[in-house]
């Protein structure tokens, strides 16, 4: 079957991932994107609960009554593909499938995979970047080609990702990057510092998680610059899902999954305007 419009979210076995499929699938008829039917991709690391995942959704209430997936006469369809971001076999073989799978390109991708660790060490920082950024940044520059022209990537960050835990030297720099490589430069420094021990006093936080996300969007801003210098029309941003009472919040938090959903999706099927390169919460641009 061809499908008009085809989106994928990563990290989506749970949490906020599984929330924006859902609510992908409920937005979209009155989306000014919806053309006709739409895919959307959930992806995860583990194939059995990535597969349970899209059974739940198949079988949800909310979207039955809704009539929002293709079985109950809707428009949306949900196929599960496994995809491990912190491995760059997975990462090229999903793309490879994607490419191939549609050869005219897909509308979107909702990068939500993530991890947050418990403890603070140079092993966690080395974990927590390898996937929370250089995982997002492998997976970024990996589904620019399998887009279609006006395609958008959204890259879910946090508002712990924001600047206020720096110095004013560091703080600056995350402003100033105009290229990944600056970005990058960053984060190992963030990492070479933790393993020396003197990371606080060259002004970083001892938060990995916050740290990783700063990384992603100052990353997420390079890369719209860098596809805009080249009159790329893709629309590259990042956004604050809200604290959502997720396993990752370890149950705390003020918004419910459906909630958190919000932003991500208006990102990837909402008239935004043709903005680029900006960081989002509560479904505006917000101060980074």
């Amino acid at each position: 079957m061809t499908y008009s419009r085809i989106g994928v979210v990563t990290g989506a076995n749970k949490g906020i991932g599984y929330a924006v499929v859902r609510q992908l699938a409920l937005q979209y008829p009155k989306s000014p994107l919806n053309n006709g039917s739409l895919l959307i991709y959930l992806t995860s690391r583990d194939k059995s609960r990535g597969e349970q995942a899209v059974s739940n959704i198949q079988s949800d209430a909310v979207l039955k009554q809704a009539k929002a997936l293709s079985t109950h006469g809707g428009a949306a369809d949900i196929k599960y593909h496994q995809l491990d971001i912190s491995d760059s076999n997975s990462i090229s073989n999903f793309a490879s499938f994607l490419k191939k799978e549609h050869p005219d390109g897909i509308d979107f991708v909702i990068n939500n995979a993530g991890i947050a660790m418990q403890g603070f060490d140079s092993n966690v920082v080395k974990n927590t970047l390898a996937c929370n950024y250089y995982g997002t940044l492998e997976a970024t520059r990996a589904w620019i080609p399998v887009l279609k022209p006006d395609g958008r990537i959204v890259n879910v960050a946090s508002i712990s990702g924001s600047l206020s835990k720096y110095s004013p030297e560091i703080k600056q720099r995350f402003l100033d990057a105009q290229s990944v490589s600056e970005v990058t430069k960053l984060m190992e420094e963030f990492a070479a510092a933790v393993e020396k021990g003197t990371h606080e006093q060259q002004g970083w936080p001892s938060a990995a998680y916050a740290v990783s996300k700063a990384g992603e969007i100052g990353m997420t801003r390079a890369i719209a610059k860098e596809l805009q210098e080249k009159g790329s029309k893709l629309l590259v941003n990042s956004c604050h899902p809200g604290y959502v009472v997720t396993d990752m919040t370890r149950g705390g938090g003020t918004k419910t999954p459906d909630q958190g959903a919000q932003t991500p999706v208006h990102l990837a099927i909402a008239d935004i305007g043709g903005a680029t390169g900006e960081y989002w919460s509560d479904e505006k641009v917000a101060k980074w």
